[in-house]
């Protein structure tokens, strides 16, 4: 680590890159099975959704192959 070149004024702010705690954090409660449940499903439902788009999409991006025909209304054969 670098060392300041300036004098630092309070000497905890110093020492303060040597410091390490002996307390160690509380272990992760583990996860209930309600909890588990819970994220699959949503992990299920967000798949569900994206699949589910893809395919009332995937007609929407087709190119349709019916060579020179046009698509005419049934306004314009009313007339």
């Amino acid at each position: 680590m670098l060392r300041r070149r300036e004098p630092v004024p309070f000497a905890f702010i110093a020492e303060a890159d040597k410091f390490r705690s002996n307390v160690a954090p509380p272990p992760r409660e583990r996860a209930s099975v309600g909890d588990i449940a819970g994220r699959w499903l949503l992990g299920l439902t967000i798949v569900a959704g994206l699949v589910g788009s893809l395919v009332l999409g995937m007609p929407a991006l087709s190119v349709d192959q019916a060579g020179g025909q046009t698509q005419q209304s049934q306004a314009a054969d009313s007339r």
